[in-house]
């Protein structure tokens, strides 16, 4: 239920923070060459929407298999040892989203020290960064579902098979172009 609620609120706010981007962009853009006038904040305003949508986005692609991996030598396992594979893949992963989350807590406390402000938006620079140990911590919340399927046997592999994918929607693409012609 919580997973479910986490995973909605996710998809929400990366929905708001491209859309909010997207926006931003096109505002900028007409005002520049519609009013000949450009917003000193627009530019660093996407820069940090940008960075949210990459750190938000990457424990949402764990969640959905949209990353690719090089999978050659674990497809070709049999499916134990594929498994083991992978739960040692996703134990690095979780170790690395530890190391990540606590590098990047400690960036934010020493912004906060500090008190730096944002160039152009008026806000203080720890504020535009937290999105990092946040989307560190979402990461690590996707690689240890990932890693309980994993070990339950509901996944043989951590990454989502492209090649199988490609195919999959290749026939599904076949089938729509068949019936269309018929």
């Amino acid at each position: 239920m919580i997973l479910r609620l986490l995973e909605r609120l996710e998809e929400s706010l990366i929905a708001l923070l491209l859309a909010s981007m997207t926006l931003v962009t096109f505002g900028q853009v007409v005002a520049r060459y519609g009013f000949n006038y450009s917003f000193s904040w627009a530019f660093e305003l996407t820069t940090f929407i940008f960075g949210a949508l990459i750190f938000l986005g990457l424990s949402w692609g764990v969640r959905i298999n949209a990353h690719i991996g090089v999978d050659a030598l674990v497809k070709h396992l049999p499916p134990v040892p594929a498994r083991v594979v992978a739960a040692i893949a996703c134990v690095l992963c979780l170790v690395y989203t530890v190391l990540g989350f606590y590098g990047s807590w400690i960036y934010v406390d020493k912004m906060y020290m500090i008190g730096v402000y944002a160039q152009d938006v008026p806000v203080p620079r720890w504020v535009t960064i937290t999105v990092l140990p946040v989307g560190f911590a979402l990461l690590f919340l996707r690689f240890s579902v990932v890693l309980v399927d994993i070990l339950r046997g509901r996944r043989r592999q951590m990454v989502g098979d492209e090649a199988e994918d490609a195919m999959k929607y290749a026939s599904d693409d076949q089938s729509a172009i068949e019936q269309g012609n018929a």
